[in-house]
């Protein structure tokens, strides 16, 4: 994983975008999938940097707070447990195991190819999200878990909810359904890599940061809202966020400099109600 970067970039740095409708050590362990992760006018790949400032922009950034700053959630330890999001890659052999979920009317039904020992979000004894990403390489389809407990040492799991997703296509999940994340959107395109930042240095898709306080209202690809808040100042769950063309880069470190290029060029989306 990530050793701790340096990357504290103003808020006010930062401008919501209108969009164009369309359709721990063992995470830096998983590499990479050899599976393009979604096609290339997904709108997780899509450059944005052209597009037009969203009117209500300077409203929407100061509800997260202007003179805040992004803050990554990944690449060190804290309280004794990693921070960031694991996920772990498995061949198509991978035996699937039964998944019962709580929101089993907006979850995609089990079983799930999850190994035993497949990494969790805090660590084993997390008290927080318990995110569970799997990717199977051979099939190109991702799974992932909210909230994953193992059972009887990962014969089966229980979750919150579980989504599934082709990353061959475009497919949206249901409107109003949920996925393992509140939006309603996959999880594992909007993380930031060890593989693309330090071993690639680009990376080539949007990323994904949650808000205190979201409005009760989605945009695509979202297809969940988790607010009863209708103030229209405060952003909707799948808005994306873009780091303004002319913020400088340069006097961050050579890792935060690829993840303050990305902002630019294919922002970031509203994914979650969490921390500003």
């Amino acid at each position: 994983m990530f050793t701790a970067l340096r990357f504290l970039i103003a808020c006010g740095a930062l401008a919501a975008v209108a969009l164009v409708a369309g359709p721990g050590d063992r995470a830096m362990a998983a590499g990479e999938p050899s599976c393009a992760v979604f096609p290339a006018d997904n709108p997780w790949n899509t450059d944005i940097s052209a597009y037009p400032v969203h009117p209500q922009s300077d409203a929407f950034v100061n509800s997260v707070g202007r003179t805040d700053h992004l803050h990554p959630d990944f690449g060190t330890v804290w309280n004794g447990a990693p921070i960031g999001i694991p996920y772990v890659i498995v061949p198509g052999s991978q035996q699937k195991v039964p998944v019962s979920f709580d929101y089993a009317d907006e979850s995609d039904p089990g079983p799930y190819p999850v190994p035993p020992d497949a990494p969790v979000e805090g660590g084993p004894n997390s008290g927080g999200d318990r995110h569970v990403l799997v990717i199977d390489n051979d099939n190109c389809v991702l799974y992932e878990m909210f909230d994953a407990h193992p059972v009887n040492g990962g014969q089966s799991w229980t979750a919150g909810s579980g989504a599934v997703f082709n990353l061959g296509s475009n497919a949206l999940r249901p409107d109003f359904w949920t996925s393992a994340d509140a939006a309603g959107l996959p999880i594992f395109p909007g993380l930031v890599r060890y593989e693309e930042v330090v071993e690639r240095g680009v990376i080539d898709h949007a990323l994904r940061f949650t808000v205190n306080t979201t409005q009760r209202a989605f945009v695509h690809p979202a297809t969940h809202y988790a607010s009863n808040n209708t103030d229209p100042n405060v952003p909707p769950m799948g808005l994306r966020f873009r780091m303004k063309a002319s913020f400088n880069c340069a006097g961050f470190s050579t890792e935060a400099q690829v993840i303050c290029t990305a902002l630019k060029t294919y922002g970031m989306f509203v994914a979650d109600n969490g921390s500003d």
